[in-house]
């Protein structure tokens, strides 16, 4: 196995080629709208400047739509992901109704695109349940009712869902949520992008972002693209390092895949009371069977490295409600980023005339990236929105507590670099783990492949310098303050981080006497 890949977790549809056309940028070129990341927010961007008569390219790092798009669980909820109820409370009746309002036009967008374009993303309208978790308190489902009817949603409420154990569960019942196929959509949307004369450039990193004389250009591997406009869609933004980073934290949540007996269970999302809660869906698989979706055992990025404990635990949960569940197909991990104030940052970014921004999708992915793909189009091509300031990346929230709570994992992780390493000795690192080595006043990120060799570099994320920590699940190292990944050689795999880690070489006296052949690539770390 190539030890520069990315060898992290495989998601039900992480498979799926949505770009096969799609090459390396070469060359110098020209466009009216350059989009950087191809996820869903940069995909449906492209598709709605393009239907609107611009010259569309589309950069990411990696292969079209294999970043954390891949790693969803494709609900599509129109409502607060952290409760509509904590929405108002924090920003007010107004402005949730017009959140809950882009939200479910996003759910509309896509079913309207999808019977446009004849693409075939198993989509369909469905019931979404909340239901009380056993031995909790009903009051939160109380509030929430209160709370959607406030902002006009349709919801009614219930008692028990088809789970068992919650017959008598207190539960909401929100009509006309949906889900599909995520990267059968996308794949759908690239054809149409390119029927329409859009490109798509994978394996393209992009080095700088800058604006010149009314123009935005754009530095990447391999050429140049210069456009009127450009949309930052890299999960975390990469064209701002302090002001939005600030206003949001990065969770890394899990994911599982069981077959089950068709019909075992209503077509229906679920969601329970639990903080972090569980969700749950269904996806159609052959004449008798689907898969089931089952995610939760959220926790700040960074901050365990127990994803087993993790996915027994999902697994538990699941097999006590839904004991149709038989064989695990498929495990994953995925990263959610987290506003302080519920909504994300989307519009023109913060000290630019032309380069927009699409980020903190805050667990509600599918469809912020469609309501941002709305708004950054409109806003490029001078249309009207009336949800712009909802996601404004500028805007000011009265958040405190959530600001300080989000922002005290930066002050503790630079604190980290006072404390002695994982390991006394790189001598010590087991074949196939991670850790971290201190070495005089720096520190090592090391890590030992299959074969033996050892890859050594910077513990220090090039975003900001925050102090990384191994990701044993995903074979790569997390940084705890934004919410970048880096591979096992440095490569950055996800946003804000742009630069690789520094190699480092390893001290004479730090080397493994009784595994030289481990080193056969130390030169190449000095």
């Amino acid at each position: 196995m190539d030890p520069f890949i990315d060898r992290r977790s495989q998601s039900l549809w992480i498979d799926i080629a949505v770009a096969p056309n799609a090459t390396r940028l070469q060359g110098n070129k020209k466009c009216d709208v350059v989009i950087i990341g191809a996820g869903i927010a940069g995909i449906s961007t492209a598709y709605e400047v393009v239907i609107g008569g611009s010259r569309v390219i589309v950069l990411d790092r990696g292969k079209i739509a294999g970043g954390i798009t891949a790693r969803t669980t494709a609900h599509l909820a129109p409502l607060c992901d952290d409760l509509t109820s904590a929405m108002i409370g924090l920003r007010g009746e107004d402005t949730s109704r017009l959140f809950y309002e882009s939200q479910a036009a996003a759910v509309d967008r896509i079913e309207e695109i999808q019977q446009w374009e004849s693409i075939d993303c198993d989509f369909r309208r469905l019931d979404g349940f909340l239901f009380q978790a056993r031995d909790t308190d009903a009051k939160v489902i109380e509030d929430e009712l209160d709370a959607v009817r406030a902002i006009g949603a349709p919801v009614h409420r219930l008692v028990g869902v088809p789970l068992a154990h919650c017959a008598q569960q207190h539960v909401l019942r929100y009509p006309r949520q949906g889900t599909f196929h995520p990267l059968k959509y996308l794949r759908g949307l690239v054809a149409a992008v390119e029927t329409k004369g859009g490109s798509f450039h994978c394996d393209t990193i992009v080095e700088r972002i800058e604006e010149h004389d009314g123009k935005v250009v754009v530095t990447a591997s391999g050429g140049t693209v210069t456009a009127q406009a450009a949309v930052v869609a890299t999960n975390a933004p990469i064209v701002d390092r302090f002001a939005l980073h600030t206003k949001m934290a990065p969770y890394r949540t899990y994911a599982m895949a069981f077959s089950i007996r068709k019909g075992a269970i209503p077509d229906a999302l679920y969601w329970d009371t639990l903080d972090p809660y569980h969700y749950v869906r269904l996806q159609p698989d052959d004449d008798r069977t689907d898969f089931l979706i089952v995610g939760g055992g959220d926790h700040k990025s960074g901050e365990a490295d127990d994803a087993e404990v993790r996915f027994q635990a999902l697994e538990a949960w699941t097999r006590n409600l839904i004991p149709a569940a038989q064989d695990v197909t498929h495990r994953w991990s995925g990263q959610v980023l987290d506003t302080i104030d519920y909504a994300g940052f989307i519009g023109r970014s913060p000290g630019s005339n032309k380069i927009y921004v699409h980020t903190g999708d805050s667990g509600q992915g599918m469809t912020h990236g469609v309501a941002g793909a709305m708004i950054n189009s409109a806003l490029i091509l001078g249309r009207e929105t009336k949800w712009a300031d909802v996601y404004e990346p500028s805007r000011k929230t009265p958040a405190i507590g959530n600001f300080l709570r989000e922002n005290v994992t930066a002050v503790k992780n630079f604190a980290e670099y006072l404390a002695p390493g994982e390991l006394a000795d790189v001598s010590d690192l087991k074949v196939g783990h991670g850790a971290i080595i201190r070495q005089g006043t720096g520190k090592i990120a090391a890590y030992r492949d299959p074969s033996g060799a050892l890859y050594a570099r910077s513990a220090a994320c090039t975003h900001m310098g925050c102090h990384l920590h191994w990701n044993s699940f995903e074979t790569c190292w997390d940084c705890p303050c934004h919410g970048s990944h880096f591979a096992i050689d440095g490569t950055p795999l996800n946003a804000p981080a742009i630069g690789p880690l520094a190699e480092v070489s390893i001290r004479a006296e730090q080397r493994d006497p009784g595994n030289l052949n481990s080193f056969g690539s130390l030169n190449r770390l000095t």
